[in-house]
């Protein structure tokens, strides 16, 4: 029998290669457009631009009969592609003069990243280990302008205590998760300009476009603008913080997140059934929670225990959790219906109008999730 569905599926055929054709294109003015960000000085991300791109073309897309959400679906994976490949057409120099860059621990992955990002900007980068002599880091470092220690949280103040003397005008950054020792150790050891930085993403990233980044002021911000400017045009969002404010917050987003994901990755391991079932009968929220959960355990264990334990107040914390955890629990034991939705309201009014803003975002993370599958 003729397949009465055919000459359908040839034009939709036809469509798609269309469309792929027109990706290729939309990729090649993307490669035009780094290039005159790189000569000029613009960041790759311009939230403004963004934000008036997608209104319009959901506008066109409604006035088609097109669903807005599938034309910024589509949007805003080109332009997460377009951070990508911008990123490759370089940066301009905010520190034409600088001496050469020493990043220590350079071969990590985020120490790589972050020199891959500045020699894509024009500088001269040099990489310390820690299997380098003493005599070849003083060499590496006697007249850099920048020194960036990217080494595991537990090695970072020993690591900032063993440098040689540096430049009086070298400006000194680390890039642990915690901020307060690290700080003080830099302001100890270097008498010149120091700056705290906290990459708030994984070293896997294909841009810093959107990607948060912690500045904590150290000393004489004037001699690190430049940096900070660096990485705005990198396309990163910057946030300044103390380091005390830093640390206090990190232990909620970090460290009693991490701790919870691996206390339930732990209690799934013990209940006796494969993860294959758990799957198997999976909404698409809980396979993203698996999901979130499951690729913690794909990174590296010590990292996550240096995050964790990083703080002497995250014990506090986690024991006011475990409080709170034990108070909920006790609803249940007394079937406290009335108590409960009590709880649950006080806390819908603390999170205010996110409630409804991230049950919009998660519906499209979840639609993407279960049509991944």
């Amino acid at each position: 029998m003729t397949d009465p569905l055919a000459a359908l599926r040839a034009q939709i055929d036809d469509v798609d290669g269309q469309i792929i054709e027109l990706l290729a294109r939309r990729l090649e003015l993307v490669t035009q457009v780094g290039e005159v960000k790189g000569r000029h000085g613009l960041p790759i991300y311009a939230p403004e631009r963004e934000r008036a791109m997608i209104a319009a073309k959901r506008a066109v897309a409604h006035e088609r009969g097109v669903p807005p959400d599938l034309v910024e679906d589509v949007l805003r994976r080109c332009m997460r592609e377009a951070y990508g490949h911008e990123k490759n057409m370089g940066f301009t120099r905010q520190a034409p003069h600088l001496g050469p860059v020493v990043v220590v621990g350079g071969r990590g992955r985020m120490g790589s990243l972050f020199g891959r990002l500045l020699t894509l900007s024009g500088y001269d980068v040099r990489v310390v280990e820690r299997d380098d002599t003493p005599a070849q880091v003083a060499d590496a470092v006697a007249d850099a302008g920048l020194v960036l220690v990217s080494v595991p949280i537990h090695e970072t103040v020993a690591v900032l205590r063993s440098l040689p003397p540096l430049p009086t005008d070298c400006l000194l950054v680390d890039l642990t998760s915690t901020k307060r020792e690290a700080m003080a150790a830099m302001l100890e050891v270097h008498p010149g300009p120091v700056l705290g930085l906290h990459p708030m993403f994984g070293p896997d990233v294909d841009s810093l476009a959107k990607q948060v980044v912690a500045v904590v002021p150290g000393r004489d911000a004037e001699a690190s603008a430049w940096l900070v400017e660096q990485m705005r045009l990198w396309g990163a969002r910057l946030h300044e913080v103390s380091a005390e404010d830093h640390d206090q917050l990190m232990g909620l987003i970090q460290a009693l997140r991490h701790f919870s994901t691996f206390v339930y990755g732990w209690h799934l391991a013990h209940e006796d059934h494969d993860l294959s079932e758990l799957l198997a009968l999976s909404s698409p929220i809980y396979r993203l929670e698996l999901v979130m959960v499951g690729r913690l355990f794909a990174q590296d264990a010590e990292l996550y225990y240096d995050i964790i334990t990083a703080s002497p107040d995250v014990v506090a914390l986690i024991q006011r959790y475990l409080t709170r955890y034990a108070q909920a629990f006790e609803l249940l034991l007394r079937g406290d219906r009335e108590e409960f939705v009590a709880r649950f309201a006080e806390i819908g009014e603390w999170f205010g109008r996110s409630a409804q803003d991230f049950l919009g975002e998660s519906r499209a993370l979840l639609a993407h999730a279960d049509s991944a599958r």
